[in-house]
């Protein structure tokens, strides 16, 4: 998160995430699912200014329609949560500048949920640590905490229980989202977890990680959704292919899609992908990007 101040506002970049690997262990008496991931920030961000009103209020504008501007939006329920927690008295206006692919598996709305965190506590000089906040956010979704954080990470458990990992190596990004929204309780309902055939190897992953091995991060590519959500939109299998096509290394769904991105260690066959995908008409938002380390800096 890049956080600055001026004067009662303050301007936030919150970024978007995709996971290397995802492995689903098994899904828990309680209903949610035991996971285990690789997660990783992107150069892709929303845009979000923050403003201290003197009315009790929250006010949400956005430049996206199909997004509302109440309690269904994250923001809304973190800069609530906060002020409850808090006591805060006073309101907030926000300005939301949305460029994260909506319904995509890319932690959108948890990435602005973890940027209303951090700038109420910025605002309103609560001085929290970081553990604070991420037991604030968990509350509000399982994928809030690594949003808070940023960078490259293991989660465990429901996506709450992070591990720090050392940055990847340098690579470029291609990523695609197909002209359709997918949802992550119907993937995660339709998952049959205790059925596998395959899972991820994610504790290679790790070491290739820290190892900075780049190959050995993109040969262990895998994500158990994609059983589910390739299922039901071929379009998905489609896009990995065209990326592979023209040099991508690896390719893979993020999260429960329907977004695929492809990883290129040659920045000409990333241009070339690109162009690509433009041409197959395949994909509603289309971007050349990189991965992003904690502190909303390109690698």
């Amino acid at each position: 998160m890049r956080i600055e101040l001026k004067m009662n506002t303050f301007r936030i970049k919150a970024y978007a995430k995709i996971n290397l690997g995802l492995d689903v262990l098994r899904r828990r008496p309680d209903g949610y699912h035991e996971v285990k991931m690789i997660m990783q920030t992107v150069d892709l961000y929303d845009d979000l200014e923050f403003t201290k009103l003197a009315e009790d209020e929250i006010r949400i504008f956005t430049d996206k329609e199909e997004l509302p501007a109440d309690q269904g939006n994250l923001i809304w329920r973190a800069a609530a949560r906060m002020k409850e927690l808090y006591q805060i008295s006073e309101g907030v206006s926000v300005k939301l500048t949305k460029r994260i692919p909506i319904a995509a598996g890319m932690a959108g709305g948890s990435a602005d949920a973890a940027a209303t965190i951090h700038a109420m506590d910025a605002l309103f000089c609560l001085g929290l640590s970081l553990e604070e906040k991420q037991k604030i956010g968990v509350k509000l979704g399982a994928d809030i905490p690594y949003c808070l954080m940023g960078g490259t990470a293991l989660s465990e458990g429901i996506g709450e229980i992070l591990t720090k990992l050392p940055d990847v190596p340098k690579a470029k990004l291609v990523i695609a989202k197909p002209d359709l929204d997918v949802s992550t309780k119907f993937v995660y309902e339709n998952l049959h977890a205790d059925s596998l055939q395959y899972h991820p190897d994610i504790d290679g992953m790790v070491a290739s990680i820290e190892k900075g091995d780049l190959c050995g991060i993109t040969d262990r590519m895998g994500n158990v959704l994609e059983t589910v959500t390739c299922k039901h939109y071929p379009v998905i299998e489609q896009m990995k292919g065209i990326l592979k096509e023209h040099g991508a290394v690896n390719a893979l769904m993020s999260g429960s899609g329907p977004t695929v991105f492809g990883i290129f260690t040659d920045d000409q066959n990333a241009k070339e992908a690109y162009e690509a995908m433009q041409e197959a008409g395949l994909a509603r938002q289309l971007f050349l990007t990189g991965f992003a380390d904690g502190r909303g800096r390109e690698e």
